[in-house]
Parts: structure tokens; C-alpha cells; sequence
């Protein structure tokens, strides 16, 4: 499977449901102290019978491991590619290539997010937790915005007293530029509905857990939302990722809610300039940024930080 995380900020940040930060936190140093590597993903499972009572606790120490102890490698891709002459030959070898991949990962502690899903799924399956695995598409690059869907990437739901929640360990370990860069979050751990549609668009949207509804089409046409604070209907004009300069003059009107910022910038390359006309009204924020003839992308900044990318043409 494919990852891409191109222009993804990592920010340190916990989502307590039923379980408070403190608790977290002791989850988080207990498996400091577990092993880096285990034969099987029974041995792993083993410790964290031993330590933990709750559901809520397991899967946070089973994210946690993983973020912490497995790194991205791409040459892992289909390393355990198989062929078939039937369905039911095909359901073996599945199943053999699932266990594979799961071993070497808690193995070697290298994996693409195949590896990511399937060890989460089956530690989770060893804690007596229902979980399964998605696939979908996402989209955290400019390359992304206004391309077909595609089916690139795994990630996992799990149930915890019943209620289903999204997890991303592969996202939530680091990000890949060339190579694998740990940077670990927990902004992937329990994720907000809301928040995970701006990057991850299930193959079967019921897994996307929304009550509105957010076509593939829309997914593929919307901008990158980098700012973790917003919501995708938090953007009101542009709704679309891509500026088509005929559609306008010389400049492109923004309104946004609930932006937290008192600076903002623009990109068109390097360099940021300051946006000059803005407007305040209530949690809503109207402001102007020109539109040179023969730019590419274009990146929005709240207080410095990239906040929403745009392609242009």
C-alpha cells in the first residue's frame, strides 16, 4: 500500500474519551519499557495482558508500540505478493501472506501500512477487542487535490465499549520523504470523524462513521485542510482545492470559520507574504490573496503554520 504524508504536521495531541490524560500517560511509559522486537505478536500481546485491564487501555498501548517501534519502508510493499487459480486457493494464501507480513513486522519492526493495520487488527484480536481494517484513498499533497479516487492506503476502526473509533498508526508513527522520518502522534489515535474525512475516504463510506454524507467526488475536489483545528465545512469559499484563474481577476476571495489565527499568510513557492485585506466577523474570517498569471500551488498560513493548500490553474 501506498503512504503519503507530504505536508503533514505532526502535533503531539490526545483525544481523552472515558479514560483520562494521566492514565494515557502510564500507558505510554509502560510500553517504553516493553521489548523493541518479539517473535510473535503473541509474545507483545502477553505483556500487555499483564499490564493493562481495559479495552481503552489496550489499544492505546497496542498504538503506541507501533508508532514507537515500527518503522515505514516501502521496499516492504508486496514483499509477500502471491498468485492464485481460485477463490479458495486465494483465501489460504491470504490468509498465509496476512501472517507473514504480521510476524515480520513485529519481527523486524519495518512495514508499509499493510503491516501497520494487520499488526493493530491482530493484537486487537488477542485482547478479545473487535476491530477491522479499511481501505481507502487519501490526500495530503497537492497531487492529490482533484485526482480520481484510488484505493492507496489501510487503516483500522476499533470498538471500545461498543462505540467504534478510527486509528491510523502508520500516520500516527512519523512520515516518509525519502526516507522514514519518526515523528509520533496521537492525533491518529480515536480520531474525530470530522477531522480524519479531510485525509482518509474509505473504500465503504458507512466506515468513515459520518452522519452527512461526502462523495468521492468531494473528498477528491477538496482542498488540503493542514489545520488540525478545522473541519472541512469550516471552509466556505474556495470549497474547491483547485483555483482556476479564469474563474477569477486578479484575486481569490476567502471566508472562513472558526480560524484560529491573527496573522495570515500566503505561498505561491518559498517565500509567505501577509495577506493585507481581512475581515472579522464573529468566528468568521473574510480576507483577499492575489492570483499572479502562471502559479502552481498555493499554501494559506494562520500564524505561520500551513493552515490550507490550493492548486491552481
Amino acid at each position: 500500500m501506498n503512504y503519503k504524508n507530504h505536508l503533514g504536521l505532526m502535533i503531539f495531541f490526545m483525544l481523552a474519551f472515558g479514560v483520562h490524560a494521566q492514565d494515557y500517560d502510564r500507558v505510554d511509559a509502560t510500553i517504553q519499557l516493553y521489548p523493541a522486537r518479539c517473535d510473535t505478536p503473541e509474545d507483545l500481546s502477553k505483556f500487555i495482558s499483564r499490564d493493562f485491564d481495559t479495552d481503552v487501555e489496550k489499544v492505546r498501548a497496542i498504538y503506541s508500540w507501533i508508532i514507537q517501534n515500527i518503522a515505514y519502508d516501502p521496499k516492504e510493499y508486496k514483499k509477500f505478493d502471491y498468485s492464485f487459480r481460485q477463490y479458495r486457493e486465494r483465501n489460504i494464501k491470504e490468509e498465509e501472506t496476512r501472517n507473514k507480513i504480521i510476524h515480520r513486522t513485529v519481527q523486524k519492526g519495518l512495514a508499509v501500512c499493510e503491516g501497520y493495520a494487520m499488526l493493530f487488527e491482530r493484537l486487537c484480536e488477542l485482547q478479545g477487542i473487535d476491530s477491522y481494517l479499511v481501505r481507502g484513498d487519501t490526500k495530503s499533497n497537492f497531487e492529490d487535490i482533484g485526482r480520481s479516487f484510488k484505493t492507496v492506503h489501510m487503516w483500522n476502526v476499533a470498538y471500545i465499549d461498543g462505540t467504534p473509533y478510527l486509528f491510523d498508526t502508520t500516520w500516527g508513527a512519523g512520515k516518509y520523504h525519502q526516507q522514514f522520518i519518526r515523528d509520533t502522534s496521537y492525533y491518529y489515535f480515536k480520531t474525530d470523524p470530522e477531522k480524519f474525512i479531510k485525509t482518509h475516504y474509505p473504500d465503504l463510506y458507512e466506515d468513515a462513521f459520518l452522519t452527512e454524507t461526502i462523495s468521492r467526488s468531494d473528498f477528491s475536489s477538496m482542498p488540503l485542510i493542514i489545520d488540525r483545528s478545522m473541519n472541512y465545512s469550516d471552509l466556505v469559499q474556495p470549497k474547491t482545492g483547485v483555483i482556476y484563474t479564469e474563474m477569477y481577476f486578479d484575486e481569490i476571495q476567502f471566508i472562513v470559520k472558526n480560524a484560529n489565527t491573527g496573522n495570515i499568510y500566503y505561498s505561491y513557492g518559498i517565500d509567505k507574504e501577509p495577506v493585507k485585506q481581512i475581515k472579522r466577523e464573529n468566528d468568521t474570517v473574510h480576507f483577499t490573496v492575489p492570483l499572479p498569471i502562471g502559479e502552481q500551488d498555493l499554501l494559506i498560513y494562520f500564524d505561520q503554520e500551513p493552515a490550507l493548500g490550493f492548486k491552481v490553474k
